[in-house]
C-alpha cells in the first residue's frame, strides 16, 4: 500500500553544534519544508546513552532548537520538538525492542564504536538505540528520512522492524486497518551527493562536536573573527592545490577544505577544484575564508539571538511536541491494539 510522504530527522543534543551538522543535514532540512510534511526532532532520549549533565542538557536541547530556526525551518510549516514530550516514542521503542532480534543490533557497527573496549559497562540504551531509532520514524509512519552515511545501517533496521512487525501481525493488521501493511518501510532522502565534513586539524576523521580541540571544527555559533582564525590555522600540506581529483589522492585536510568551499558555495567540487587549480593554501584560505564568513555568520548571528530567548525556544518545543503527539498518538494506539494489548480497543 501507499503511505504519504511524510519526512522525519534528528539532531542529538550534546554539544555544539559543527559546521558539519550544518552542510551535512540541517541546511538541507530547509529546503524540504515546501515540498513534505516535515517533522525535525531534538532526539534527547537518545542523547542521555551516554551520561550528560543536565544543566548542559538542557541548554544544548535548546540550542539545537535554536540552530533549527536559525537555519531557516519555519515551525509554522515544519513540527519541531523534542523527544521526550511526546511519550509514544518511548511507547513505541519498547514494543519495537520486543520485535527487534538480537543478531540484528549485534551487527550495529555504531554500537561498538561507541561502546568500545569498555562494551560491559555500556548502558542498555545504548545497545538498543536503533530500536528507539526505528520508533522515532515509524511511530509518524515517515517515509523518507535524510541520512548520513554513519546512519544508513540504522534506517535499515528500521526497514526490517517495519517489514518483520507487518510480517508478525499480518492478520491482526487485516483485521484492525483492512491493509495488507501497518508500517511503511522508510526511503533514505537522497537530494545531491552526501556531504561529510572532515576535522580541520585531521582530514581522516569527521569533524565532531566532542573532539577535544575545539580548532577541529567550525562551530554554528562561532562569530566572523573565530571562523577566520580556525580556517587561518586548519592543516595543510605544503604543495599547491591540484588541477584534477586525482591529484588530492594522499591528501586529505586539501580535499576537506575543498569540499567545504563547495559546500557553502552550492557549487560541484569539480568547478572549485578548475577555479584554484595551482594556487598555494594561503591564497584558497582567504577565499573560503571571505567565503564562510559570508556565508555563516548571518546563521550564527541569528543563532546567538535565539539562543538569549530560551523562554521562546521552549515555547516552539512545546507547540510542536503537541503536534507531534497528535500524529503520533493514533498510530501507538493502533499498534498497541494490534499488538493485542487491553485497552487500546
Amino acid at each position: 500500500m501507499s503511505f504519504p510522504e511524510r519526512v522525519f530527522s534528528g539532531v542529538q543534543p550534546t554539544g555544539s553544534l559543527t559546521l558539519g551538522n550544518y552542510l551535512g543535514a540541517i541546511r538541507r532540512f530547509a529546503d524540504y519544508q515546501d515540498k513534505y510534511e516535515c517533522l525535525y526532532c531534538v532526539v534527547d532520549m537518545h542523547a542521555i546513552t551516554m551520561w550528560q549533565d543536565p544543566k548542559e542538557l538542557h541548554a544544548n536541547t535548546l540550542g539545537v532548537t535554536a540552530a533549527y530556526l536559525a537555519a531557516g525551518l519555519d515551525p509554522a510549516k515544519n513540527i519541531i520538538f523534542n523527544q521526550s514530550q511526546v511519550a509514544a516514542h518511548a511507547e513505541m521503542a519498547w514494543i519495537f525492542n520486543c520485535v527487534t532480534r538480537i543478531g540484528w543490533l549485534n551487527r550495529m557497527t555504531q554500537f561498538k564504536e561507541k561502546a568500545g573496549k569498555n562494551r560491559e559497562n555500556a548502558s542498555a540504551g545504548l545497545y538498543v538505540y536503533p530500536s528507539l531509532m526505528a520508533a522515532d520514524i515509524l511511530v509518524y509512519k515517515a517515509t523518507q528520512v535524510p541520512v548520513g552515511d554513519d546512519q544508513k545501517q540504522h534506517l535499515e533496521l528500521a526497514r526490517d522492524i517495519a517489514q518483520k512487525f507487518n510480517h508478525d501481525f499480518a492478520d491482526a493488521i487485516r483485521t484492525r486497518t483492512n491493509a495488507e501493511e501497518f508500517f511503511p518501510q522508510p526511503e533514505p532522502l537522497i537530494d545531491g551527493p552526501a556531504m561529510r565534513v572532515m576535522s580541520l586539524r585531521d582530514g581522516t576523521k569527521k569533524m565532531s562536536k566532542s573532539d577535544p580541540s575545539d580548532n577541529s571544527r567550525i562551530n554554528m555559533d562561532d562569530d566572523a573573527d573565530t571562523i577566520a582564525q580556525k580556517i587561518r590555522k586548519a592543516k595543510t600540506d605544503p604543495e599547491p592545490l591540484p588541477g584534477e581529483e586525482e591529484g588530492f589522492e594522499g591528501r586529505p585536510e586539501a580535499l576537506n577544505l575543498v569540499g567545504i568551499y563547495a559546500a557553502l558555495a552550492q557549487e560541484p567540487k569539480l568547478a572549485v577544484v578548475d577555479r584554484f587549480a595551482g594556487a598555494q593554501f594561503s591564497e584558497f584560505k582567504k577565499d573560503l575564508t571571505e567565503l564562510a564568513v559570508t556565508t555563516l555568520a548571518p546563521v550564527s548571528n541569528e543563532l546567538r539571538r535565539l539562543k538569549a530567548d530560551p523562554g521562546h525556544l521552549e515555547q516552539v518545543l512545546k507547540a510542536g511536541s503537541e503536534r507531534a503527539a497528535a500524529l503520533a498518538d493514533p498510530i501507538i494506539h493502533d499498534t498497541k491494539a494490534i499488538v493485542g494489548f487491553v485497552g487500546s480497543a
